[in-house]
């Protein structure tokens, strides 16, 4: 491997390649930031300095970094078949294997799974699945899906069109026809409590339904905690609720677990938390903790047999249920169990990480703290002095974001507010250093001149 030489590395950045959701000019003015190393909840970047990654990578380091049995594995992997695809009757142990895995892991109806390589993928799947289910059961006309403001699905052509984000959709034109959107539990700004709110957004779904026809709408996506769109936390019974609607108009649920899966909630996943009994859930992220790509698709017994019954399954591509990745997915489950982080989650980090989170909602520069288990949101207050005094419209969550990065830690800037959710091995030192360092980018950024 040739040497690390920064100037030439952010050179050949800049000529040659295009990053997802980034303003190119203005990173490329700054330079590019570069990661070089990463062990446990720390990454090093390309001065040789440290950061506590308050983001777990994208939402999906669940079990930090640099652990060596998920290297081990994928090597050993590659060395018996490094690929082969579950085309053609075929498939290799690990598919198998993991197929099986989450089938014990999962609400009790989802016992079978199609793979993909990511989370949009994981969705673009359910939406062709679904469409599959409902011609296989003569109801051709339902093919509409339901999908709520500040909702991240993906960012395919069809899972953009669910995604409620317009920083995604207009772009590009999209949505597409046959997607629409009903309003998301965000009561930020609104002037009702999240119950109250919440309860208006049942009622306008309950009238998109009436309005299209619920012979037309085939599913609803929903996120249980939104993430992308600003970890948006329901409120109490919200969910189980929207699940009723669905299923009293025979509409399927999707539960898009892609963040909240594999105990980032304090659960394996958040619709055994909420009692959901989704017909569908979609994963990504956490299923590897990121360290190789992989999406996966469960349905429910019925829909399966539905699919089997209709024959030839003309959907898939070609590193579905890749042999590599799926062993990276065996040893990172094999983690989660074995050092018990889904319960760590629920009985030790979790609340820990929600006190010092909520304790900052004190602070001058915070208006509302929110958020479950292992992820959380601050919605932040426009300064009344000092250069971000005058900052635009959603841009306060960048400027906080490149502050905490300047103290140690890495956040997430999203509109107005700041997203966190560590890995679930970080440590209660860690998670003091990183609020201590939140604390100082606030501090910061309602009173720097």
């Amino acid at each position: 491997m040739p040497p690390f030489d920064l100037a030439a590395l952010r050179g050949l950045d800049e000529a040659y390649h295009l990053h997802p959701f980034t303003d190119h000019r203005a990173m490329h003015a700054a330079g590019t930031h570069l990661v070089r190393t990463a062990s446990g909840s720390t990454v090093v970047d390309e001065s040789g300095r440290e950061l506590l990654d308050g983001l777990a990578g994208l939402w999906c380091v669940n079990v930090g970094y640099g652990r060596e049995e998920i290297v081990r594995a994928v090597a050993e992997q590659m060395r018996a078949v490094a690929f082969y695809p579950s085309f053609f009757n075929t498939t290799t142990e690990p598919t198998i294997r993991l197929a099986a895995r989450l089938a014990g892991l999962a609400p009790a109806r989802l016992r079978h799974t199609i793979f993909s390589n990511s989370g949009s993928e994981a969705n673009e799947s359910a939406l062709k699945l679904i469409r599959a289910y409902w011609k296989l059961r003569g109801r051709r006309g339902k093919t509409k899906v339901l999908a709520r403001s500040y909702a991240y699905h993906g960012v395919t052509l069809a899972t953009t069109s669910l995604t409620g984000l317009p920083t995604c959709t207009e772009p590009f034109d999209l949505p597409l026809p046959g997607f629409l959107q009903v309003p998301g539990p965000n009561a930020y700004g609104s002037g009702k409590s999240p119950e109250e709110y919440g309860a208006w957004c049942l009622a306008e779904t309950e009238r998109a339904v009436a309005r299209e026809g619920a012979e037309t709408i085939a599913a609803m996506f929903v996120e249980p905690v939104q993430g992308a769109g600003g970890v948006i936390v329901p409120p109490e019974g919200h969910l189980a609720q929207l699940r009723e609607l669905c299923r009293r108009h025979e509409i399927l649920f999707v539960a898009d677990e892609v963040i909240t899966g594999f105990g980032r909630l304090g659960a394996w996943f958040a619709s055994q938390l909420w009692s959901l009994d989704p017909d569908l859930m979609t994963m990504a992220k956490g299923i590897t903790s990121g360290y190789l790509p992989l999406g996966a698709t469960m349905v429910s017994d019925e829909i399966a047999e539905a699919l089997e019954a209709g024959g030839y399954l003309a959907h898939g591509f070609t590193y579905t249920g890749h042999p590599a990745t799926c062993a990276a997915a065996l040893a990172n489950l094999d983690l989660i169990e074995g050092e018990g982080l889904v319960e760590r989650v629920r009985d030790d980090v979790g609340p820990r990480f929600q006190a010092a989170l909520r304790s900052l909602a004190s602070h001058p520069a915070v208006v509302e703290a929110r958020g479950v288990g292992l992820i959380g949101a601050l919605e932040l207050r426009r300064p009344p002095r000092g250069p971000h005094a005058g900052a635009p419209p959603s841009m306060l969550g960048a400027a906080a974001h490149n502050l905490a990065r300047e103290e140690g830690v890495i956040v997430r800037g999203i509109r107005d507010l700041v997203a966190l959710a560590p890995p679930l091995v970080v440590t209660h030192e860690e998670l003091g250093r990183m609020f201590d360092a939140l604390e100082k980018a606030l501090d910061r950024l309602f009173a720097e001149r």
